[in-house]
């Protein structure tokens, strides 16, 4: 039983790590200033893959559910980090996003009843303390509508993965990630065009495997380990995870990009892996997946 878990925790968690390593494939090999295209093209056709490989599509209530997922978990937080990003530092909007572990306890408790304890509300407040460690620059700048923005989508991805928990679809696994995707792609898909226009002309050799990349590990691939978790362990579990995609960020940006890392980030990095073993022990794993 422990073993269980303890590969399905490594394999949840393999999705935050792999989405760890957007900012360096984005900046390297995708054109400047597209980040909304980006996002459509990790989230379309990705989703259009599942479902055509799957072929199932929602059926009944799944048709309106799909929609909300998909606009929690993939639309509108991917809109709302866009916005965190280009109007905050990379630290700022970092630490603001590493509250979703006790904004997704806190949903838990109203929406699934699950107990919040002691517990993980010091292992939350240890992640945030750790990330801003590890990424917060001193004297960085606040803006309110980058704050409200950062805010906001930490408050839609601890939504959608509490509500993903409570709405346990019944169909296959790759199916239902394929339908978030295709529903956050679809809602994504006309604000990248009126924010930034048609994709660009000619897209080289380089943006084309950063999208591939993007779009087949870091969405199709990720994503599927990342509903899986959702199914297994409980919400707080899941989103805990989630503070391995800045640790994983900061670690590739000093080994690939020659970044400094410092003594201050080496003691967030330790503090954050601390809060994510805390949170993960001695929890059990969901009945689902005991009767599995």
């Amino acid at each position: 039983m422990l073993s269980n878990r303890f590969g399905i925790v490594l394999a949840t968690a393999l999705a935050p790590a792999i989405w760890g390593t957007t900012y360096l494939v984005t900046t390297e090999l995708l054109p400047p200033g597209r980040p909304l295209l980006a996002a459509v093209v990790r989230a379309l056709p990705a989703g259009l893959v599942l479902v055509a490989i799957t072929r199932r599509l929602p059926r009944g209530v799944w048709w309106w559910r799909a929609l909300v997922l998909g606009a929690l978990n993939i639309g509108a937080f991917f809109a709302l980090l866009f916005v965190a990003a280009y109007r905050l530092p990379g630290g700022v909007a970092a630490t603001i996003g590493a509250v979703q572990p006790l904004l997704a306890a806190g949903l838990s408790a109203g929406l699934l009843g699950e107990r919040l304890s002691l517990r993980t509300v010091i292992a939350g407040a240890a992640g945030v303390a750790g990330v801003s460690l590890l990424v917060l620059r001193a004297g960085a700048r606040l803006d309110g509508l980058g704050v409200a923005a950062a805010v906001g989508g930490a408050v839609v991805m601890a939504t959608g993965v509490v509500l993903s928990k409570r709405w346990a679809a019944p169909a296959p696994l790759l199916a239902v990630t394929g339908w978030q995707l295709v529903a956050g792609g679809v809602l994504l898909l006309p604000v990248a065009l009126l924010v930034e226009g048609p994709p660009p002309a000619s897209l080289t050799g380089e943006n084309l495997a950063g999208y591939g990349y993007l779009a087949i590990i870091g969405s199709a691939f990720a994503y599927a380990l990342w509903f899986r978790g959702i199914r297994a362990l409980s919400a707080t579990d899941v989103t805990f995870l989630g503070l391995l995609s800045p640790l994983v960020a900061t670690t590739a940006g000093w080994l690939v990009l020659g970044q400094e890392l410092t003594l201050a980030q080496a003691a967030g990095g330790l503090v954050v892996l601390a809060a994510l073993i805390v949170a993960q022990t001695r929890r059990p794993l969901s009945p689902a997946t005991r009767r599995s």
